[in-house]
């Protein structure tokens, strides 16, 4: 903490609003200098540090916490914030998303079994109770951090063989490559919720602690082939969704994308 007082000097520059100076010093030095996680110094070092008023040090530190820059933890402090990954809808590979990001994905399995469907899982598959079904449960990482848990289920008779070789790292390349089943369309369910105990430890955040959750519909024409739940840290995605008003020509293309 001392190390990063001194690296941020000790005068603004004298032009705008003091909290203003302070703010863009602030930012400055946090992305040139700091990683995430960092902890800043606490309000009244700054304002020690400074000469400036309390209220001038924290409108510079909420004005970094609304654009992101900063968070605060209860009870804890402040520290510089994680980049958000724009989360965009899409039918394709994490991998291959990961990589475009330059972080090194890596996916541990939790279960790779063949079930008989639930009431829920039929419901939502729109198959019947007790049908079989393959599940495929995994915690994905980034740069071996959690990113996400994944569980996906597929009626077992579009896939025979499946369970005979290692669960794959890319479910959707193997269910295009050796089945032909390409996903064409999918609709998605997204909603917050909270991460229960089990989830919370797969993910290393608080019981309770805010998540996205997306649940996934994905057809091959008009058949249902992947029903998916996904449950993704708040802290480390934001959802991204382009808009357009009926009628309208796009003056880009867009891609939704899908961790898979």
């Amino acid at each position: 903490m001392p190390d990063l007082l001194r690296g941020l000097g000790t005068v603004l520059d004298g032009k705008g609003a003091k909290h203003a100076q302070l703010r863009e010093l602030l930012r400055a030095y946090i992305l040139q200098h700091a990683e995430p996680g960092t902890a800043i110094p606490s309000e009244r070092k700054l304002t020690e540090h400074f000469g400036v008023a309390r209220m001038t040090v924290r409108h510079a530190i909420d004005a970094l916490v609304a654009e992101e820059v900063l968070e605060r933890i209860v009870g804890l402090g402040t520290f510089v914030a994680h980049t958000k990954l724009d989360l965009q809808m899409k039918l394709t590979s994490y991998s291959e998303e990961m990589h475009r990001r330059g972080m090194v994905p890596d996916a541990r399995v939790l279960s790779f079994e063949q079930i008989a469907a639930t009431p829920l899982i039929a419901r939502e598959l729109q198959i019947d109770q007790g049908v079989p079904v393959v599940r495929f449960r995994r915690q994905l990482l980034a740069d071996h951090e959690p990113m996400s848990v994944d569980e996906n289920f597929i009626p077992a008779h579009r896939v025979p063989g499946i369970l005979d070789d290692d669960p794959p790292t890319s479910l959707y390349n193997v269910l295009s490559e050796k089945y032909g089943l390409v996903m064409e369309w999918g609709e998605d369910t997204v909603e917050a919720t909270a991460a229960s105990p089990s989830i919370a430890r797969l993910l290393n955040v608080e019981m309770g602690a805010p998540l996205l959750k997306i649940q996934r519909h994905a057809y091959v024409a008009r058949a249902m082939i992947d029903y998916s739940v996904s449950y993704y840290r708040a802290d480390r995605y934001k959802l991204w969704v382009p808009l357009q008003r009926p009628g309208i020509r796009t003056p880009r293309t867009y891609t939704a994308k899908r961790f898979s």
